[in-house]
């Protein structure tokens, strides 16, 4: 039996992290993950593929549509799928073993295989029909999540399938019927979209994006509509399966959507089958989510666990954090995440980032606050982008004036947001942001004036 002072279940961005940390704070560390390649879903079927198809069909949208208002002249554009296939497969492999070579500097042993819990302090690790035992006094669940199913829906891999098949289509679909309004499904939708499939969005709420600031999300609605993408609230889908060499999709009171491929994108459910929880005393909650202390530890002595399997959102940072303050805190130090400054982006065009608390939370939550908005219109160096869509918007305490959450729909609102999370980490008010000298011109600058806009009640 192989022996370890830690052992990580799982190779995600919050598995492998907390294996390099333990390594770094001097333990005897190891890492099981059952997949070929390090990074789990993030890196290999989620945020790090998606990402590469999103920029290459972006460039692809950019150089039929927008280069000639720069006086580029283009002309016969054409766009090879395989290649944008192989460029991000080419992506994942390159991080995968970046991933690997992590832990090897760190001298974490990998185990490959599907691990389980047997018992206190103990993990079988089960792959081509062999079994190795290990021991550890301390255990951590980074087992992450999968996509959420719907009843009636009937996925067979092709068809019908998650955001798994649809980041690895061979060819552009005809008509593909994306079921979830949510960030996963219009993302992917954009790709697809701007590829040149017809693309229904069929969503159950009365808006798209549940969770993200509603002001915010009914402009991007209206702005994806504007690129071709087509909705369908209040859409209870019951069916969906393939069907005559294509897919059809049955709605509560609507006619039947026959289509070429469906995306179910309505979430994801935390991956916790299989694990032997119950050698060790461990119940999932009724969302399969393993219940956890403020210090990720599980109901069981020594087992703790982090990212998608336990509460909180599914955020591949969030895990990151997770994982590390896990292990400082098993090493007898502190670690803390600050789940009031998680940033979340949505990269659609434009993009969408936000952090800490919508407007809709702070009115159901009776909080007074002042707001300060800055349209991207008004900034030069989104007028030079020729990326005028969207603002930022900041809210604030109204008796301290500190920062109670910032939204951005505009251009780089991804890469924007981490001065917002900055500032908010640190306790900022909006005043401290209005008077950080911002240089000119950079989208940034519309933080700064939306700050500013707090002071004075309103925008511009």
């Amino acid at each position: 039996m192989n022996q370890h002072d830690l052992i990580v279940i799982g190779g995600g961005p919050g598995g492998y992290n907390a294996a390099i940390r333990a390594a770094q704070l001097g333990m005897n560390a190891a890492c099981v993950e059952r997949e070929a390649i390090y990074g789990g879903t993030c890196l290999r079927i989620g945020c790090i593929p998606s990402k590469a198809l999103l920029e290459s069909s972006e460039k692809y949208d950019e150089a039929k549509h927008a280069l000639a208002e720069h006086g580029v002249k283009v002309s016969g554009v054409e766009f090879d799928l395989a290649t944008m296939q192989g460029r991000k497969e080419q992506i994942v492999g390159t991080l995968g073993k970046g991933v690997d070579g992590l832990l090897k500097k760190h001298k974490v042993a990998r185990y490959s295989g599907h691990a389980r819990l047997d018992g206190p302090g103990r993990i079988v690790v089960a792959e081509k029909g062999s079994q190795t035992e290990l021991s550890a006094r301390h255990i951590i669940l980074a087992t992450g999540s999968k996509p959420a199913t719907l009843p009636g829906v009937e996925p067979d891999g092709q068809r019908v399938g998650s955001s798994t098949e649809a980041l690895a289509y061979s060819e552009v679909p005809g008509h593909l019927v994306v079921v979830g309004g949510g960030y996963i499904g219009l993302e992917l939708g954009s790709v697809w979209n701007r590829l040149g499939a017809k693309v229904t969005v069929l969503e159950f709420l009365d808006r798209i994006l549940p969770g993200t600031d509603s002001e915010l999300a009914r402009e991007a609605h209206e702005l994806f509509k504007k690129q071709g993408i087509e909705f369908r609230l209040g859409s209870r889908v019951t069916s969906a399966r393939t069907i005559n060499g294509g897919a059809i999709v049955e709605c509560a009171g609507a006619e039947a959507i026959r289509c070429d491929r469906v995306l179910v994108a309505v979430g994801r459910t935390p991956y916790t089958e299989k694990l032997g929880l119950e050698t060790v005393g461990i119940q999932p909650d009724s969302k399969g989510r393993i219940p956890i202390d403020p210090r990720y530890r599980t109901s069981a002595e020594g087992v703790y666990a982090i990212g998608d399997c336990v509460p909180g959102p599914m955020l591949a940072h969030k895990a990151e954090q997770e994982g590390a303050a896990c292990v400082e805190g098993i090493a007898g130090g502190y670690g803390r995440v600050n789940y009031d400054v998680i940033p979340a982006v949505i990269f659609t065009l434009p993009e969408i980032g936000a952090v800490g608390k919508t407007e809709d939370q702070l009115q159901d939550e009776k909080i007074e606050y002042r707001k300060g908005v800055s349209f991207f219109r008004a900034n030069g160096r989104a007028r030079t982008l020729g990326e005028t869509d969207g603002k930022v918007k900041v809210l604030a305490d109204a008796r301290t004036d500190r920062v109670l959450g910032i939204h951005i729909l505009g251009p780089r609102a991804g890469d924007l947001i981490a001065e917002a999370a900055a500032a908010m980490s640190f306790g900022a008010s909006a005043e401290d942001i209005a008077l950080t000298c911002h240089a000119h011109p950079t989208l940034p600058e519309a933080i700064k004036e939306a700050a500013m806009a707090v002071g004075s009640g309103g925008g511009h």
